[in-house]
């Protein structure tokens, strides 16, 4: 049963540091920057440049930050109910295991007994 087929493809991935900030490449320039600059082509706003481009890059990545969060939270959860599932079941079977074990203690005891009665 795998719940990791239901992340979206952009989440599995998408290259982020250890810290968790998004991996940015060198050649890129400042994200927000304008137009021709490295940081354009995200809409008029940061194709516009300036203080806006730049604040409208920051909200981007806050947003896309903020889902990939959301996401790991939601996996972690899924994945520790996934886990406390299979522990309850190792504990029942680890019974049913016992109870077979006792059972074929007594099915062998019974059968060295009807061996002892039938050399008398």
């Amino acid at each position: 049963m795998s719940f990791t087929k239901n992340i979206p493809r952009f989440f599995k991935f998408s290259p982020v540091y250890s810290n968790g900030a998004p991996y940015r490449s060198g050649h890129l320039g400042d994200l927000g920057g304008g137009a021709g600059k490295g940081g354009g082509g995200g809409g008029t706003i940061r194709s516009a440049g300036g203080a806006f481009g730049k604040m409208q890059a920051q909200r981007e990545e806050e947003y896309f930050y903020k889902k990939q969060k959301k996401l790991l939270q939601k996996l972690k959860e899924t994945l520790e109910k996934e886990v406390d599932y299979h522990e309850k079941e190792i504990e029942k079977n680890q019974e049913k295991l016992k109870e077979s074990k006792e059972k074929l203690v007594e099915a062998q005891k019974e059968e060295s007994e009807i061996e002892s009665d039938k050399e008398e």
